[in-house]
């Protein structure tokens, strides 16, 4: 993509250069001209109409000499770099500052000629073989004598010079052409790096984020959006590379808490097919496989709810029910298990009934993992408090136990899947690791907050918000 970028950069580089120079060189080397050519005209004409009211009508009038003529027009040639003539009506020059054509009827310098470059207002590429080989711009003004022709004033310049003065123009402008070539060089090396550069180095480093290099460097110095495309792609990269290590952490988790159960059960087969457990002791180890085997089950359900909540989201069924209600029901399902740890249950409501608008299913979900876990990890001959609680449009619902307590370390990888601190490894031998994580994707579906707070050897409480219904 690169190169395929600064060529297309070179492309309209060359194309600008060779187009403004054509357009200079030729187009305005023809605009100049002409500009200089109407130009030259006019000084010429206010220069013959001046010559012929100013110096030779006098000179049909009788009032001064032809040679003061001469003398005044030769004057007026070498300030202006013209050549002049006074020509007759027959077409016979009177008057030559050069002195060449004096006296002499020059071809092509009839009436006829001279009425033509009067009514044209000039002619250029005039020549006179022999007086004027080369080619001139010619302008004519007639002269009046009582309302009588008495013949033209004729100026002439050399087309040369002419077209030597729009050169020198057009070197200026060529000049200035190739101070804005080296110009615009820069102004295209600096698009270059400020635009196609920065996009190759984006491209090459997200090709080493692409085979696994995360640790490869965005270096985008520029405050742009470039800059906020580099940091968006490095935030991909990082989010990338933590998806990457979570994908190993739980490939890790998962094997250990697949392995640790399977090796139990095949152990514990094994050994009461070969004998080695005796018959009378065959049942103890029976209740060890299907424990085992219910913690597998247990873990391959979680398993499976979390990879339909990757997938495609959680899917809400919302409704309006009674939390108090469904809290009640989660709770009788743990009837034996506080029996056995003599744990009493607190319900404390606010009224009889609380409706919230939620999915109650996916509620009740999360009930049963707190409470699972606030049984778990609770003291023989503790309590469990469960209470709901009405703040303006929200119902609070809070589980709290008196336990062994999270580590303060450890509050906040507790929503992680397949976290557990090594004091609950110990302590929770059926537990997966994924309760608290699936109640926290359910809570946030709902677009609530699910929180905990935990002091270790005192308890620990987690409490969450649900949408309270409007009547």
């Amino acid at each position: 993509m690169k190169h395929r970028a600064l060529l297309k950069l070179i492309v309209c580089y060359l194309v600008a250069v060779v187009t403004m120079f054509v357009m200079l060189n030729f187009f305005g080397a023809r605009t100049l001209n002409r500009k200089m050519l109407a130009e030259r005209v006019e000084v010429l004409s206010e220069e013959a109409e001046l010559i012929a009211e100013e110096y030779v009508t006098p000179y049909y009038r009788d009032a001064t000499r032809l040679s003061d003529v001469l003398t005044q027009l030769r004057s007026v040639d070498r300030l202006l770099g013209t050549r002049t003539w006074v020509v007759s009506t027959s077409g016979v020059v009177i008057i030559d500052t050069a002195m060449e054509a004096r006296g002499r009827n020059v071809d092509n310098l009839d009436p006829a000629f001279l009425d033509r470059i009067v009514a044209e207002g000039y002619l250029t590429e005039v020549t006179f073989p022999g007086v004027m080989p080369q080619e001139m711009l010619a302008v004519a003004q007639p002269i009046y004598n009582n309302y009588k022709l008495r013949g033209y004033v004729c100026t002439f310049v050399s087309m040369e010079s002419v077209r030597q003065a729009g050169y020198e123009y057009l070197d200026i402008a060529n000049i200035c052409y190739l101070v804005f070539f080296v110009l615009m060089l820069l102004i295209f090396v600096f698009l270059y790096f400020a635009m196609i550069y920065p996009v190759g180095h984006m491209t090459r480093v997200t090709e080493e984020y692409a085979r696994g290099r995360f640790n490869v460097p965005m270096k985008i110095r520029s405050r742009d959006e470039y800059r906020d495309l580099a940091n968006a792609i490095q935030f991909m990269a990082d989010e990338f590379q933590r998806l990457d290590e979570y994908q190993k952490k739980f490939v890790a988790n998962i094997s250990h808490d697949f392995r640790s159960p399977l090796t139990s059960i095949k152990g514990y087969a094994e050994a009461m097919a070969d004998g080695t457990i005796p018959p009378e002791q065959q049942k103890k180890y029976l209740d060890i496989i299907l424990f085992e085997a219910e913690r597998l089950t247990k873990l391959t359900s979680n398993l499976l709810m979390l990879s339909g909540f990757d997938s495609a989201g959680i899917p809400l069924d919302v409704t309006s029910f009674d939390i108090n209600e469904v809290i009640r029901r989660t709770a009788l399902t743990f009837e034996g298990a506080c029996t056995k740890k003599r744990i009493t249950l607190n319900l404390t409501f606010q009224g009889q009934e609380l409706f919230v608008d939620a999915d109650m299913g996916k509620i009740q979900q999360v009930l049963y993992n707190l409470l699972d876990n606030a049984i778990k990890f609770s003291n023989a001959d503790s309590a469990i408090d469960i209470k709901t609680e009405e703040r303006g449009s929200k119902v609070f619902v809070a589980v709290k136990d008196y336990g062994i307590g999270i580590p303060k370390d450890s509050i906040n990888k507790i929503w992680e899947r397949f976290y557990k601190t090594d004091l609950s490894r110990g302590k929770d031998k059926k537990g997966t690791g994924l309760g608290l994580s699936i109640a926290r994707d359910i809570i946030q579906a709902h677009r609530e907050n699910i929180n905990a707070v935990s002091t270790e050897g005192v308890g620990t409480e987690f409490m969450f918000t649900l949408p309270k219904t409007v009547f």
